[in-house]
């Protein structure tokens, strides 16, 4: 279902070529992980929705891939944090960005950054630098499910903390990140949907919530779930 929904969504002209080969990429990785969510990736999950409460200016960037995979969940998350929600793609042209956004606002969402963009992120190549002052540029924590690994790095450079979806943990998006969620993107956002209720159903306090960030390593957990991986799942 996920495979047609990116080749529908590429036909349609919302996914970039590139997108296909990088989700057969992460499926690959996923089959590693026995197709569910890890204890490593379910840790990630919970560190990134206290990143995404206690964010002052918190933004959930979207790109063609889960604007067809999960455009439910990304509007959902944006609104429960709440967290603006800006287009950014790597292979940018004004008709991409229209049917991205046309698919947001299909899905409910009432407020959409990037179509417009007015700022630039350092250090990039133009077009997929293009971002807005609003959203990318004011951010301090940024949520880059399937992203690129230069965008990545230059978001990290300006020093955002970075929210990666990623099941590739060798990957430069992985590395560059503060938090990598080495899950399926459908299994993630759902998943961190549901700490941040949990989180505010038990009214955990900021210190709680900072604490558990200081004691998240990203770079040991990565390594857990690789050698995971090399178990098979």
């Amino acid at each position: 279902m996920k495979r047609e929904k990116i080749i529908e969504g590429m036909k349609m002209g919302i996914v970039a070529e590139a997108g296909l080969i990088a989700h057969g990429r992460g499926e690959a990785f996923d089959y590693l992980l026995g197709e569910k969510t890890v204890l490593e990736a379910d840790l990630a999950e919970k560190i990134a929705a206290y990143h995404l409460l206690l964010a002052k200016n918190p933004v959930v960037s979207v790109n063609g891939n889960t604007a067809v995979l999960v455009p439910d969940d990304m509007i959902k998350l944006s609104e429960i944090i709440p967290a603006k929600l800006e287009i950014n793609l790597f292979y940018r042209n004004e008709e991409r960005v229209k049917k991205i956004a046309d698919l947001l606002r299909d899905h409910g969402a009432k407020e959409i950054l990037g179509e417009n963009p007015d700022a630039e992120i350092p250090g990039l190549d133009h077009k997929r630098a293009l971002c807005t002052k609003e959203g990318t540029i004011e951010a301090d924590v940024i949520i880059i499910p399937l992203e690129d690994g230069d965008r990545a790095s230059a978001l990290k450079k300006m020093g955002k903390t970075i929210i990666a979806v990623d099941l590739n943990p060798l990957s430069r998006t992985s590395k560059a990140a503060d938090v990598t969620v080495v899950d399926d993107v459908v299994r993630a956002l759902p998943k961190m949907i549901s700490y941040i209720e949990e989180i505010r159903k038990k009214e955990e306090s900021e210190d709680m919530m900072k604490s558990g960030i200081a004691d998240f390593n990203n770079s040991d957990n990565l390594e857990k779930i690789l050698n995971r991986m090399g178990k098979k799942g």
